[in-house]
């Protein structure tokens, strides 16, 4: 039984691979940073209870680590690893500090946006069952979860971080949670992942608000949104009519502006100053010449970068961690 956050939730899954399968864990961790191995046996039934909301990691196939030796954040990806049942319960959330509910909050935003937004499921060269990967691109099932996620957040998120005894807003958020869960384990995660990994692995001295600060940090949801305005103003041109419909459902009310391709990254940005995410990587702590090293981490993340809907270089997220020094 896993009781907790993402961390706790990922940390149960990995026991679980190990109690029940030959090697060692890196055995297990997605190439390139491990040796991609699948598990031969299935693992013991898993209980999980999530206490934060933010990860879905109570219904989703992945399980994330932090290769310390690496500095970077890497996962184990098969359908294997899901929990056997997952226990949701609101009022487990209702003592999340704010700072936690607003950056694990746009965990679950980017995994409903990103997999909205990712390379379709009908662009994939066609597999055998046994040769799938659990990320398999937007698909009309994924869609569903997804735009319903967003659906919650617009009227949820603001009101859980700054009113936290809000039970309708913490029940939404749960919910959105775990719908955002099914829909990004189902069809995927793309840049914004993929750059966040190396942002939270190269941390100096940062230490967020309402978190434990014993040891620097950049929670994962806050390390995923502080390049997500950029990566979806890269994304726009392959799929301008999602973009501008995950704004749409994430703020009804939002100006539009004359370009359409910010639409979806003003939505964020306006709402990122609202919860109090910082200003972009700058304010985490990374300088320009820290870039190149965040380039290299993201371009680790192979298995999530292949989900994005625009093929990416090492110039393009050069661009999009550079873009992200300074959101506004």
């Amino acid at each position: 039984m896993a009781v907790g956050g993402g961390t706790s939730i990922d940390t149960a899954k990995a026991i679980n691979l190990l109690l029940t399968n030959p090697g060692e864990l890196m055995d297990y961790v997605n190439v390139p940073v491990g040796g991609g191995l699948a598990p031969v046996n299935p693992l013991l039934p898993l209980v999980a209870v999530p206490t934060t909301t933010g990860t879905g990691a109570e219904s989703t196939t992945v399980c994330v680590l932090d290769v310390l030796e690496l500095k970077v954040k890497t996962g184990i990806s098969h359908p294997r690893l899901r929990p056997a049942l997952a226990v949701i319960d609101p009022g487990l959330t209702l003592t999340q500090p704010a700072g936690v509910t607003a950056a694990a909050g746009m965990d679950i935003l980017c995994h409903a946006v990103e997999s909205y937004t990712a390379r379709p499921y009908s662009s994939f060269e066609r597999k055998r069952p046994e040769q799938r990967v659990p990320y398999c691109g937007a698909n009309p099932i994924s869609d569903m979860w997804s735009e319903r996620a967003m659906s919650l957040l617009a009227g949820s998120f603001r009101r859980a971080v700054r009113h936290g005894d809000d039970a309708t807003a913490r029940a939404e958020m749960a919910l959105a949670a775990t719908l955002a869960g099914m829909g990004f384990g189902n069809a995927g995660v793309h840049i914004p992942h993929a750059n966040a990994y190396p942002i939270a692995g190269r941390v100096r001295d940062f230490r967020p608000k309402d978190y434990p600060d014993a040891e620097p940090m950049v929670p994962h949801g806050m390390s995923v949104a502080l390049t997500a305005p950029a990566a979806f103003r890269f994304t726009y041109p392959a799929a301008p009519e999602r973009h501008v419909r995950a704004a749409e459902l994430l703020d009804p009310a939002a100006p539009r502006p004359s370009d359409p391709a910010e639409y979806l990254p003003s939505v964020l940005t306006s709402l990122m100053r609202d919860i109090g995410i910082p200003n972009g990587i700058g304010a985490v702590g990374y300088r320009a010449d820290d870039v190149p090293a965040l380039v290299e981490g993201a371009l680790r993340q192979q298995r999530l970068l292949a989900t994005a809907p625009r093929e990416v270089t090492g110039d393009d997220l050069t661009a999009i961690f550079t873009g992200s020094m300074e959101l506004w």
